[in-house]
Formats: C-alpha cells, sequence, structure tokens
C-alpha cells in the first residue's frame, strides 16, 4: 500500500446530518479503513429506497473497489431502475459477533459491526469499469475465483446492469464486550456472558457433473469470511 492509499484508509469522514451517530454515539466510528474492513467482510447489503412513498428494503450482494461499493442485476430489476433515477438510496451492512447475555432481560444485547451509507447511485457505462465491478463482486464473495472462471462475453455484459455508489457519507457502529448489567443485578445468580457467532463454511459439495479429476481448490476448502488480522 502506497503512503496515499495509506492515509485514504486512515482518513476519518466528516458526519453528516444523516450519518452522525446519535443514539449511543460512543459506539459511532468514520475512519475509512474500519468502514472498508466491516464491507469487506460482509457478503449481504440491504438497499433501502423509496419509490412514490412506498419504501422498500432490498437484500443483494455487493462488491467494493477503493472508495465505490458496486451492485449489479437484471436492467428488468425495479431496484435498478428505481435507482437509476437519481433517488436517495441507504445501503447497509450488519455483521453480528455475538449474543450479549445479561443478568436482566432489559440489558440483553448483541456485539455487532454495521455500516451505513448514503448518497445517489450512477450506472457503469464504461466496459472495463464494468467487468471491474464483477469481477470485485466475485472475489468478494470467493477470493480467488475470478481467475479460474469463464470471464462474462459480451452478450452477459449486456444483459447486467451495475451501479456504482460513492463511500462519501457513511459511519460505522460497533458494539463489544460484556453485558452491561445494573450495579445491583450483578450479584444474582444468573450466567452472564457473551456467545460469539461467526459465519462458518461447512463441507463443500461437489456438482454432480464435476469432472472427476478436478480437486477440490485451496481457497474452496480453507474458505473463511473473517478479513486478516482478525482471525
Amino acid at each position: 500500500m502506497s503512503p496515499l492509499d495509506n492515509a485514504i484508509n486512515q482518513e476519518q469522514l466528516t458526519p453528516t446530518q444523516r450519518s452522525q451517530i446519535k443514539r449511543v454515539s460512543q459506539r459511532g466510528h468514520y475512519e475509512r479503513q474500519l468502514i472498508y474492513e466491516i464491507l469487506d467482510e460482509g457478503l449481504i447489503c440491504y438497499v433501502g429506497f423509496v419509490v412514490d412513498n412506498q419504501p422498500f428494503v432490498i437484500p443483494t450482494a455487493y462488491g467494493r473497489v477503493e472508495d465505490k461499493i458496486y451492485i449489479h442485476g437484471s436492467p428488468a430489476s425495479r431496484m435498478l431502475r428505481s435507482l437509476l433515477t437519481g433517488i436517495e438510496v441507504c445501503v447497509t451492512v450488519t455483521l453480528l459477533d455475538g449474543l450479549v447475555l445479561a443478568r436482566s432481560a432489559f440489558h440483553h444485547s448483541m456485539n455487532y459491526r454495521s455500516v451505513v451509507i448514503f448518497g445517489t447511485a450512477t450506472v457503469v457505462q464504461d466496459s472495463e469499469q464494468k467487468l471491474e465491478a464483477l469481477r470485485a463482486f466475485t472475489e468478494h464473495i470467493v477470493p480467488e475465483r475470478w481467475p479460474e472462471v469463464r470471464p462474462p462475453n459480451r452478450q452477459e455484459l449486456q444483459g447486467t446492469l451495475v451501479l456504482s455508489l460513492p463511500i462519501t457519507e457513511a459511519s460505522a457502529k460497533v458494539r463489544t464486550g460484556s453485558p452491561l448489567d445494573d450495579e445491583e443485578d450483578y450479584s444474582l445468580p444468573v450466567w452472564a456472558g457473551v456467545l460469539p457467532l461467526q459465519v462458518v463454511a461447512g463441507d463443500a459439495i461437489a456438482d454432480p457433473r464435476l469432472h472427476k479429476k478436478i480437486t477440490l481448490p485451496d481457497y474452496v476448502q480453507n474458505y473463511t469470511r473473517l478479513v486478516a488480522g482478525r482471525e
């Protein structure tokens, strides 16, 4: 990473009226590096938007390239067609790290890392940028997969709509640590603590039509959603 890239990653985004964390504000973070790490570990984002006074929240896959996230799908997608009009969008990603079991029902909680991004999406017209976005989708879900598979052909590229959303108005919110009980409840005879959770891959199931000479790739056998430094 160059000194310039490092400086950008350490940059603090300036909170806006929409992105400012107000509820439990001490859990709010605006560092690009943390926002990127959460986005890179997640798999699904939720895209919120309003059309004709009707709110929608649609789950979809995404990929990140530098300071932009990309979503894609069929040109017939209502979500993508709506976003093409320039309406405001809110994209969220949440990682659930653990269940926080307190001594009282009221203080039960969850440890989590989340990102909220606001803005307007734009269509990716440049063919090279579009292909790079599709590569990012694939590598985001299964790193090292893209070099092995057949890339999209011209017809597939034309049949795929890719939208870009800049990560300029965003914030992260993080909860870590033990339960926060009322002082008088710490003497209760109730177990309290954290039950850690994480996404764990099971044993890979081969396609029945897979050629028997093709072996399981290391990136499938050792698949993990943990980003570097969090193992």
